[in-house]
């Protein structure tokens, strides 16, 4: 065999080796930006919880499968495996999935605990997060939670279920955009707040120490 053949069937032999290697890759390891799963801890059932733990909205698998760069069959069976593990053991939560996703929560049965655990002390001075993730909701209403998370720097989750509990803010509506829940204020608030409207919103900034900015934009912008 001479030369220039030998070095021909080695590049054909590589050619083939490669595309092998291509192939035998699984859909959950090929991902976008070169993210592969399967390098996290419990792979794409792990990533799938931290997304979810994280994301204060119902996340639908299509998306998140755009996110993690996995074919979104195998998301939707990961999520159901999920959802079966929890259900067959004794935790207080569940994977839940609605006509708008899909979302850890409570169980049902526990309803009484977590009622109990927010509304404690409740007649004490509200938190200055709380406060403040209030302030924004008043000014900037109706407001998706992801933009009062964006306004205050911080994640807002636990402090807006204690809120929607309170009975101080409800759900009204949603964004068409991101199809996300819309909050606005009850008269609760009012009532809590010592206020007789929304016109009143600018005594709320002596509550805010740390958040002049928010509130001087907020003046400009209130109804």
């Amino acid at each position: 065999m001479g030369v220039t053949e030998a070095m021909d069937r080695q590049d054909a032999d590589a050619d083939v080796e490669e595309k092998d290697s291509a192939g035998s890759a699984g859909p959950a390891s090929a991902a976008r930006g070169g993210l592969c799963v399967e390098r996290f801890p419990g792979g794409l059932k792990a990533c799938l919880e931290a997304i979810l733990m994280t994301a204060g909205e119902p996340q639908h698998s299509a998306d998140l499968a755009g996110v993690l760069g996995v074919d979104a069959r195998l998301v939707a069976e990961a999520l159901e495996r999920l959802q079966s593990s929890y259900a067959m053991s004794e935790r207080g939560f569940e994977l839940r999935h609605t006509a708008r996703g899909w979302r850890f929560a409570s169980r049902v049965e526990f309803e009484p605990v977590v009622a109990a655990f927010v509304t404690d002390g409740q007649s004490a001075r509200l938190s200055q997060a709380a406060m403040e993730t209030l302030a924004v909701i008043a000014y900037r209403q109706p407001v998706t939670r992801a933009r009062v998370s964006s306004i205050r720097g911080v994640n807002c989750d636990g402090v807006v279920r204690s809120l929607l509990v309170r009975g101080l803010i409800c759900e009204r509506g949603i964004d068409e955009e991101s199809r996300a829940s819309l909050l606005a204020t009850t008269d609760l608030f009012l009532e809590k707040m010592g206020l007789s409207s929304l016109d009143d919103l600018p005594s709320l900034a002596p509550f805010l120490p740390d958040a002049g900015e928010v509130i001087e934009e907020g003046v400009e912008t209130a109804l």
